[in-house]
């Protein structure tokens, strides 16, 4: 599933094409993706103009002269895809209609974008933009890793007398929106904090070597386009390059790449879900 690099990726994609322009027309092809869509949603939606497009989380806010706003989930599979002309940006010809395209959006100015979404756990959603933030798909969400709210202090206070493994409480939402198990098991490598450890036996001095950590992968990751490991496609199509630059994830058997450590890269499972780490020098 897309973490915040990602979806931030997409946003940022996606804002030449869609901020300050109107919807020219709007066509939804199918009642639900993994839940059902607005009522009248195309109609809702043509003659709009999208004041903002902004991220909360791993979700995509369009907020529109309508007062409504729009919430977009990528869900497993889920493309924003941009043809046509952007100005200062490209113009690329629009691609025939696919079997997967489920919702498209005529833009002011000559832009077309898509959403595509094979597997159809993809979501959208209209909402007052007085309450967005109370949707409940957003409430209870913790601040995101480069708000002034997430500093040391505060992810002390969250971790302090926990006994869940430090990766678990890292992927809690309401601890810190947007990381996944990807930028996680990256941010714990490269701060040399042990996976497993109880998250409230982890010190001072780690957790403020840690939340820097955080937001450089994050920045490097969006930087990088995001990581296409099966399904990530920034809004252009291109492909995301973060990847390449994994120190852990994914990297089973493989030498570390920590400078000096002589360790190997282990996989281990948490929760049903893969963790990729260096015992050697992840303490």
């Amino acid at each position: 599933m897309p973490e915040l690099p990602e979806v931030e990726t997409v946003r940022r994609g996606l804002a030449p094409a869609m901020e300050g322009r109107r919807i020219e027309r709007a066509e939804v092809r199918r009642p639900d993706l993994r839940w059902p869509l607005p009522e009248r949603m195309a109609e809702r939606l043509t003659g709009a103009r999208v004041d903002r497009l902004r991220r909360r989380s791993k979700y995509i806010l369009a907020d529109l002269s309508t007062d409504e706003t729009l919430i977009i989930h990528l869900g497993m599979s889920g493309r924003m895809l941009v043809s046509g002309a952007v100005p200062g940006v490209f113009v690329r010809d629009h691609a025939p209609a696919q079997k997967h395209d489920h919702v498209e959006l005529q833009m002011e100015g000559g832009a077309r974008v898509t959403f595509n979404d094979a597997r159809r756990f993809g979501a959208m959603d209209l909402i007052a933009t007085p309450r967005a933030e109370g949707h409940w798909l957003l409430q209870g969400l913790g601040p995101e890793p480069f708000d002034n709210a997430f500093h040391e202090d505060f992810l002390a206070a969250r971790l302090a007398g926990r006994r869940s493994p430090a990766k678990a409480m890292l992927l809690d939402q309401r601890v810190i929106a947007g990381l996944g198990n990807i930028y996680v098991c990256e941010a714990l490598h490269r701060a040399g904090l042990d996976p497993r450890r109880a998250a409230g036996s982890l010190t001072g001095p780690e957790i403020a070597r840690l939340v820097p950590v955080i937001r450089q992968v994050l920045a490097d990751a969006i930087e990088a386009g995001g990581s296409s490991l099966r399904d990530h496609r920034q809004a252009s199509g291109e492909l995301g390059y973060f990847q390449h630059s994994f120190r852990a994830y994914g990297r089973e058997g493989a030498p570390c790449r920590t400078e000096g450590c002589t360790g190997t890269i282990e996989r281990i499972v948490q929760s049903g879900r893969s963790t990729f780490w260096c015992p050697a020098c992840q303490r």
